[in-house]
């Protein structure tokens, strides 16, 4: 287990390590998983060797969300006096992201489709 971990984070990591080139703004967590994904499509690390650490992850996923919800205590004040602009951004951004992924749904099956006839 110590083995699964260790390549998950070795991954995160490298994606931390990759984030602190100036003038990079991708968040290391996303490269690291860039790179996890990079290495499972290779074959380089097989998925179901790192099948159970990412279950328990994923089990446990509402413990990782604590310290940030106790952290959010902190800035209650100005979430009460700017709550109209959080709640519009929240619900503008929901939208895009569900009218863009059904968007690139829709092409990459056209194409996929197209490709197949």
């Amino acid at each position: 287990m110590a083995k699964q971990f260790g390549i998950i984070f070795g991954c995160l990591l490298a994606g931390e390590l990759i984030a602190l080139i100036p003038g990079l703004s991708i968040p290391g967590s996303i490269i690291g998983m860039l790179i996890l994904t990079a290495l499972l499509e290779r074959k380089v690390v097989n998925a179901s060797s790192i099948a159970p650490v990412c279950k328990f992850l994923i089990k446990n996923m509402a413990f990782f969300f604590v310290p940030p919800g106790v952290a959010l205590m902190l800035y209650f004040d100005i979430i009460a006096a700017e709550w109209l602009p959080i709640t519009v951004a929240t619900l503008v951004s929901i939208f895009l992201v569900i009218v863009v992924t059904g968007r690139l749904h829709q092409f990459l099956h056209k194409r996929i489709k197209s490709h197949r006839s």
